[in-house]
């Protein structure tokens, strides 16, 4: 099914905004408030934001239909997946590993699938063995390497004119995501590191000065455009 039969539009202007790795009520209270697009709830058994079950669903609680929940994930098993599926009902999964498309695409829900830009690899091979994707992030950690690093990667690279959503992660912050949108003109970003203390605990005030300068930016080209 295309990416915008799902919803997932790629002709407007306005950058959806992911903010990932949430592990505390606050952060995803106030995440609800600014109105960003999607909360990543991070699943993957390495990574330092992973979240226990009972705490994943009672911040799935928080969140209203507005904002959209992921579950990331890399390698997961399968009966981890149906888990987590069951108890904290996420309204898209994000795979991060080998998983394979088929995989992806059998458990009955969007997903986006990351592809790593630490290397100088073309990404649309690796997008293209992924159809049934509702979207992409592309992200500065190399192959095998856990996402939310905050590794940047050279915005140019990103594919342009795309069918299917392509969202921006690594090295993304307040002060450089205003020239980011600029040179890769991404449909969305993705921040995780970015907007923390530590892994896992987000700065309010990070919070409000990233989403406030994605949003000043569509504003700027709109107006730029008339």
């Amino acid at each position: 099914m295309p990416a915008a039969s799902r919803g997932y539009a790629v002709t407007d202007r306005a950058t959806r905004i992911k903010l990932c790795g949430m592990t505390r009520s606050e952060d995803v209270q106030l995440a609800v408030a600014l109105q960003v697009d999607f909360i990543g709830l991070i699943f993957a058994t390495r990574s330092p934001r992973k979240l226990a079950l009972t705490q994943a669903a009672d911040l799935r609680v928080l969140v209203p239909p507005s904002t959209r929940v992921v579950a990331l994930l890399m390698n997961n098993a399968r009966h981890d997946i149906d888990a987590i599926i069951a108890r904290t009902q996420p309204d898209l999964l994000q795979f991060h590993g080998d998983e394979e498309a088929e995989f992806c695409a059998s458990f009955g829900l969007p997903y986006f699938k990351a592809i790593a830009m630490g290397d100088t690899a073309d990404p649309l091979p690796a997008m293209a063995a992924f159809p049934g994707a509702s979207g992409f992030v592309l992200d500065g950690h190399g192959a095998g390497e856990q996402g939310g690093s905050g590794k940047r990667f050279d915005w140019s690279r990103l594919p342009r004119d795309q069918q299917t959503p392509i969202l921006l992660a690594g090295g993304l912050n307040a002060c450089n995501v205003a020239q980011a949108l600029r040179t890769a003109q991404p449909w969305g970003v993705d921040i995780a590191s970015g907007i923390e203390v530590a892994p896992g605990q987000k700065d309010a005030a990070a919070m409000r000065r990233f989403v406030a300068a994605v949003r000043a930016e569509d504003a700027a080209h709109q107006a730029a455009i008339g």
